[in-house]
């Protein structure tokens, strides 16, 4: 990080250096940190059998047992894509 001494600057020379500077360099650092989340997709039963290549009676035990998190909204019942996809990664043999 460069130090920055403002000891005899101008106000004009203070506020073009802010301008030529530190407000570049300000917007590289907040464009790096602060990316916008993507959201959340949310899959069916049936998308999660199908991603999976399961059954929906294994799903249904995979849910039971706690294996794989779901959400319900209403009647239905939905799940996290990424979520899914983390599941699958995790049990990854090699």
């Amino acid at each position: 990080m460069k130090t920055i001494q403002f000891v005899g600057t101008s106000d004009s020379e203070l506020l073009q250096r802010f301008k030529d500077e530190i407000i570049p360099e300000l917007k590289l650092q907040l464009a790096k940190e602060f990316q916008p989340k993507e959201p959340d997709e949310f899959l069916t039963r049936n998308e999660v059998c199908e991603l999976l290549k399961i059954d929906l009676s294994t799903l249904h035990r995979w849910r039971k047992d706690g294996m794989i998190p779901s959400y319900g909204f209403g009647n239905r019942v939905y799940f996290k894509r990424s979520e899914v996809e983390q599941i699958i990664n995790k049990n990854k043999l090699s």
